[in-house]
């Protein structure tokens, strides 16, 4: 599709925004019932295109980390959208008398949302949940990596909404950097570091303001005084869950040089708990993916590090790749420059506090950070002395599941953040509002007439007044 249908096209959406760029709190609600409505009467197929774009993918899976987060969305904005709305009163100053100000929400218009191909559907849908409440209209670019989904989910929302209401269009990196270029009113990208500085780029010709939801290397930290078999089965989960390809997975464990073999073996004995069964393991999402865990894996090797698998094969066939932790990893490996993303777990011993915190803050910031122990101090320590979008204390992922809690990245790992409340005014603009009122009720004495020219004792009796 060329730049001047894209144009035309945004065009007739802003029209359409423009003849309600107000929604009254029932028809946002019911736009976010039609997401839920479609999710109900499809989580069958949406369940059965997930894992043919993976390859393997268990339905509960997709259960838990797709549809159960687009259900509570609707549910948490359900519980608090008419609250929100509400206009929020401000103090004025004496001067002013008895005016009132206030702020109010308003929504932005036309929002642009490219979303990613390893939770496809949960990270189309909440945010567009998220823009609906703040009563704006969604145009959506979904990923062509998970191209069944993107495909399946066009088309369900082809058949829920008219097209100036949600619309999606599906292409390659040619037409998401045209899409990137349109003069969205937001703009809301999840994705690669690399990508999302093209995104922002275009975004900036137009000044549009972007979400940025990135990633990078999220630590997790196991202190001497954690208990490493509960430990070493959290991070397991948060590793390997979707084939490790999550955002906010642990891309690499700090813990002390005693420590390591025995969390190895706890390692290992978590894996082949919970993820045994090959029905159960989430596959690469395509053969590109799947390559470069090997080359990540070779090229430590061949730098010195160990590689340990995680996980013993039931059966004679052969999986296209097993989990494993690396040991002795030099710095200089790819795998310790580059997000990893995929079922790999480097160790890195280091035998302080203070080491590991310097280890953490002369990297880029994280979008997640995983603490694990019992010493109230030294978890305070962390929390103060190291920067991450958010960060769970002896355990992983969760805090990505609470909707009053903010959801973004800082620097490196993101720009903004949504989810619940926080979601709802990333996609409003909150106006200041002041309704003038005359001093003690008197018109004369009303707003700026005491201070305009021509300056006399009067307005230097004023000055003295108001310091």
């Amino acid at each position: 599709m060329s730049i001047n249908r894209f144009t035309l096209q945004l065009d007739e959406i802003k029209a359409a925004y423009a003849l309600e760029p107000n929604p009254s709190l029932e028809v946002r609600l019911e736009r976010i019932g039609r997401i839920e409505q479609m999710m109900i009467a499809n989580e069958e197929k949406i369940s059965k295109v997930l894992s043919a774009d993976f390859g393997t993918r268990h339905p509960i899976e997709s259960r838990l980390l797709e549809f159960q987060m687009i259900y509570q969305a609707c549910k948490h904005v359900r519980k608090h959208l008419k609250e929100w709305m509400k206009p929020q009163l401000v103090p004025t100053p004496g001067f002013l008398g008895s005016s009132h100000a206030w702020t109010q929400m308003q929504s932005m218009g036309v929002v642009g949302i490219m979303s990613p191909w390893n939770y496809p559907i949960q990270l189309a849908l909440v945010p567009t949940i998220a823009a609906f409440a703040a009563g704006n209209r969604v145009w959506l670019k979904p990923s062509e990596r998970s191209s069944r989904t993107s495909g399946f989910l066009a088309m369900l929302i082809q058949e829920y909404f008219h097209p100036s209401e949600f619309c999606v269009s599906i292409g390659g990196p040619d037409l998401a950097e045209s899409f990137a270029a349109l003069p969205f009113d937001h703009l809301f990208f999840t994705g690669s570091g690399d990508v999302g500085k093209k995104v922002m780029r275009a975004a900036a010709d137009h000044l549009t303001p972007v979400t940025l939801e990135l990633g990078g290397k999220s630590p997790a930290i196991v202190d001497p005084s954690a208990n490493l078999k509960d430990a070493a089965a959290s991070i397991v989960y948060g590793k390997l869950i979707n084939g490790g390809q999550t955002c906010i997975a642990p891309d690499y464990v700090l813990l002390h040089a005693s420590d390591c073999e025995e969390f190895v073996q706890e390692l290992q004995r978590a894996a082949q708990n919970q993820f045994s069964n090959p029905e159960e393991f989430t596959s690469a999402i395509d053969e590109h993916q799947l390559t470069r865990w090997h080359q990540l894996v070779e090229d430590a090797v061949n730098r010195g590090a160990k590689a340990i698998p995680l996980i013993s094969s039931n059966t004679d066939k052969t999986p296209p790749f097993t989990p494993l932790a690396l040991l002795n990893v030099s710095e200089d490996a790819l795998i310790m420059q580059e997000e990893v993303f995929g079922p790999i777990l480097p160790i890195v011993a280091i035998n302080d506090i203070p080491s590991t915190i310097r280890y953490i803050n002369e990297r880029p910031i994280p979008l997640a950070l995983y603490w694990f122990g019992k010493n109230k101090k030294v978890m305070k320590q962390f929390l103060n002395e190291t920067r991450s979008g958010g960060m769970t204390i002896n355990d992983t992922l969760l805090h990505a599941a609470i909707e009053d809690l903010p959801f973004g990245g800082v620097g490196a790992s993101g720009m903004g953040a949504y989810h619940g409340k926080v979601g709802f005014e990333a996609f409003s603009h909150r106006k200041s509002v002041l309704e003038v009122r005359g001093l003690f009720g008197l018109p004369f004495l009303r707003g700026t007439k005491l201070a305009r020219p021509p300056y006399n004792k009067a307005v230097e009796r004023l000055l003295r007044w108001l310091s």
